[in-house]
Parts: C-alpha cells; sequence; structure tokens
C-alpha cells in the first residue's frame, strides 16, 4: 500500500513540474526568437537569454544539451509564430489574389506590430546562414521555400480563377512581390518608418494591376470558349 501511494504522489508531483518545465523552455524559446532578429541567431548566447528570462544559466542548461539544439528549437518557435500571426490569417481569405493580398497584408502587418524586434525572423537569420551549412540553415530553407510555395499557388488560383494573365510567368512574380517585402523588412527595421510598409503595399498592387485580365479580354476568351 505504502508503495503504491508513493508511485501516486511521484506522479502527482511529477505532472506540474513537467508542465513547469514547458512552460520554462517555451518562455526561453520565445525570448531566443526575439533576439535572434537582433543579436542573431549564432550570436545568442546562454548569459543573454538568462538575463532576458530571468533565469540562471543553469537553468538553461537544463533545458537544451547543445547550441545546435537551441538554434533548432529557436527556429521552430519562430515558424510556429510565423504560422499564427501570418499565415493562418491569411488563409481564411478567398483564393486568389484576395488570398495574396491576405498574405502581403499580415506579413506586413506582423513587422509594423514588431512582433519580432529585428522585423521578420527568417529574413534576418537566412541572411546570417546563407553561407554556413548545417541543419540550422536547412530548416530556414524549408520555411522559406514553403513561404514561396504558398505565393505561388495563391497566383496559380488567381489564374485559374480568371484574374490574373493566364500566360504570366508565375516565378517572376513570386521575385518581384518578395523582393518587395524584403526591401519593406529591411528598410522599416532601420528607418523605423511606416512609408515603407506602404510602398511595399503599393507595390503589391501594381504588379497585380499590371497582370490583371480586363473585363474585355474575359469576354474574348470566353467567346473562344478558353478560361
Amino acid at each position: 500500500m505504502s508503495v503504491a501511494l508513493s508511485s501516486t504522489a511521484s506522479s502527482s508531483d511529477g505532472e506540474p513540474r513537467r508542465l513547469k518545465g514547458q512552460s520554462s523552455r517555451a518562455t526561453i524559446l520565445l525570448a531566443a526568437a526575439k533576439l535572434a532578429t537582433t543579436k542573431g541567431l549564432t550570436g545568442l548566447s546562454l548569459g543573454d537569454l538568462a538575463s532576458e528570462v530571468g533565469m540562471s544559466k543553469s537553468g538553461l542548461y537544463a533545458h537544451f544539451k547543445s547550441k545546435e539544439e537551441l538554434e533548432l528549437a529557436t527556429i521552430e518557435t519562430a515558424a510556429e509564430i510565423l504560422d499564427r500571426e501570418v499565415l493562418q490569417p491569411a488563409m481564411r481569405a478567398q483564393e486568389g489574389t484576395y488570398r495574396l493580398n491576405a498574405l502581403v497584408d499580415s506579413f506586413l502587418s506582423h513587422l509594423e506590430r514588431k512582433v519580432f524586434p529585428g522585423g521578420c525572423f527568417f529574413a534576418s537569420v537566412a541572411a546570417e546562414l546563407d553561407t554556413r551549412p548545417g541543419p540550422a540553415r536547412d530548416r530556414v530553407v524549408e520555411v522559406l521555400g514553403k513561404w514561396l510555395t504558398l505565393l505561388r499557388q495563391c497566383i496559380q488560383e488567381a489564374q485559374d480563377l480568371g484574374e490574373i494573365d493566364p500566360n504570366v510567368e508565375v516565378a517572376q512574380v513570386v521575385f518581384e512581390i518578395e523582393a518587395m517585402l524584403l526591401a519593406a523588412n529591411f528598410l522599416f527595421v532601420m528607418m523605423n518608418d511606416p512609408i515603407h510598409l506602404t510602398q511595399a503595399r503599393k507595390g503589391v498592387e501594381n504588379v497585380l494591376a499590371r497582370l490583371t485580365v480586363s473585363a474585355e479580354s474575359k469576354k474574348k476568351r470566353a467567346a473562344h470558349g478558353m478560361p
């Protein structure tokens, strides 16, 4: 009986400890993701993190076995934030140009709200890791690849819906839009002037206006049995 009671008590005590450990880890990783945009992912130090979250270095060591583990966990946290702050709100929009504009607005909004103090997490660490092979770089490349794929899908959907020219070179449009978003990120962080976010929105609008299929063109295509 005493053994059984001891086991139950241990399990009961263990659950709060586990939850507390998860909460502490989440707090550390959020701080790490924010610091990475100002100090760099490779520049993260246990001292900086300990100071940021009010924890001892030994307490941090208990959560991460290596610097690589910390870097990868930080990237995953940033990916979750990107999904919550940018992707999920945009995916509720109608397919095609509506969703593309929603993605642009969500991305620029997360810059303006300074979700990360150093701007887009992935733009920041990509510049840092572009010549540094390894698991961290591979994961960042994967996230950026999914982002570009999503932009491409929006444009292809807009073509399927007859909203933009079906003959447009999709890869080129993605490049132009991404270039404007990255420029907005860099300039906003450097100058702290929201005019650069407005310019990016206008730039994307100009690209889409150039590609929009006119009502007259739609009628002609319909008359010839074309989508």
